[in-house]
């Protein structure tokens, strides 16, 4: 196992009927800014219970955060921070909400013009960040237990992200029942990128970390034997909590203790959504197939062993066992209604892998876990999708 340093100061407030712990949990001294996105907390009856937990608060209220929240949206929201001496940021909704959060959070200390090229590109990180927590209403990213984010650009079709000691949010409120009215669409999302999560920790190279592995693999168990019982039935709460549970601690570090992880996935989906605007779980769901593909060998350690401890496969060489194992997550996508190619979307492989290969050589970067996934990688990978 490798050194590692862990840190996870995130309260969790798990189960039913846990946002009237609002008032508990937020000091009354406090001046929030309440953020969400579009508006869906208004029809589910979430904006509601919160307004009523936070009665007697100073409380504004931010909305319009897009999924893949946007810069120039987000500024906005610090303009808002700044002139009315917010001291507390409260996150009502998904990860984009919360990663759109953390990022006024930290932009609300900074003080220069452009606070995404200074964040996100030069990593001028203020000293501090406004305290911050959350009332997440959708699994997926496990933003509501880590100090990461990823942030959009209108102007320059850029998706990036950033981490900082401060976002970590001081509480995470998840009652699992204000997602039975999620859309087909984000809950699927929300599983794919919960799996690709565990995967980028997990599928790498062996460091005889057998308890990662145990966790990471329970982890991709559960997701799939949860979701077929969640899109049979939206209203199985014990599905539900089981598949929001997976989405937070499939991000919250647990699993990355001691182990070398990969993120190429991620970085080549990035790309994809911000070229193309298909949803994050989407993107992930095309990329992630072909690049296990393309590093099949050198990956096929990790991959025998998802192939016969998630899903049951008894083949003793390692390389005929990772293809099955690629071939089943694939089929697990397409399982849940989640289409894995480029064409689906009306994409152009070849284009898109160019426009890929072309923004990895403007920034000089390799990724996975030993740097293979090289600017011409990510176009073979991409070209194949």
């Amino acid at each position: 196992m490798q050194n590692f340093e862990f840190y996870g100061p995130t309260r969790v407030v798990f189960g039913k009927d846990t946002i009237k712990e609002l008032s508990r949990l937020i000091p009354r001294d406090r001046k929030v800014l309440m953020t969400y996105g579009g508006g869906s907390i208004k029809k589910n009856g979430v904006y509601d219970q919160v307004k009523k937990a936070l009665e007697g608060y100073d409380l504004l209220e931010f909305g319009g955060i897009e999924p893949n929240p946007k810069y120039e949206t987000l500024s906005k929201a610090v303009e808002i921070v700044k002139n009315e001496g917010v001291n507390f940021l409260l996150a009502v909704g998904g990860g984009s909400v919360l990663d759109g959060t953390k990022f006024i959070a930290l932009a609300s200390k900074y003080n220069g013009d452009d606070a995404y090229d200074a964040i996100m590109k030069r990593g001028e990180m203020p000293d501090s960040a406004v305290e911050l927590a959350d009332v997440i209403t959708l699994p997926a990213t496990g933003s509501e237990m880590n100090n990461g984010g990823v942030i959009s650009r209108i102007s320059t079709s850029e998706k990036l992200a950033f981490h900082h000691p401060d976002v970590f949010p001081k509480f995470s409120i998840i009652d699992p029942s204000v997602t039975f009215t999620l859309p087909v669409k984000q809950t699927i999302n929300g599983i794919v990128d919960t799996f690709v999560h565990t995967m980028e920790f997990n599928c790498t190279y062996d460091v005889n970390s057998p308890l990662q592995d145990i966790w990471a693999m329970g982890i991709l168990r559960t997701l799939i034997s949860e979701a077929p019982k969640v899109l049979a039935n939206p209203e199985d709460y014990d599905a539900r909590a089981n598949l929001f549970w997976c989405a937070t601690c499939g991000l919250n570090y647990w699993i990355s203790c001691g182990v070398p992880q990969d993120w190429s996935t991620h970085m080549i989906g990035h790309e994809l959504t911000a070229f193309y605007g298909i949803d994050h779980g989407q993107s992930l769901a095309i990329v992630e197939p072909r690049l296990l593909r393309n590093q099949k060998v050198a990956k096929s350690q990790k991959l025998a062993k998802i192939a016969r401890e998630v899903f049951g496969i008894n083949e003793p060489v390692d390389l005929k066992a990772a293809d099955m194992a690629i071939d089943k997550i694939e089929e697990f996508f397409n399982s849940i209604g989640m289409k894995t190619k480029l064409s689906d979307y009306g994409i152009d492989a070849e284009e898109a892998a160019e426009k890929i290969r072309t923004r990895f050589k403007e920034r000089n970067v390799a990724f996975g876990e030993k740097g293979a996934i090289t600017a011409d990688v990510a176009y073979e990978i991409v070209k194949a999708c």
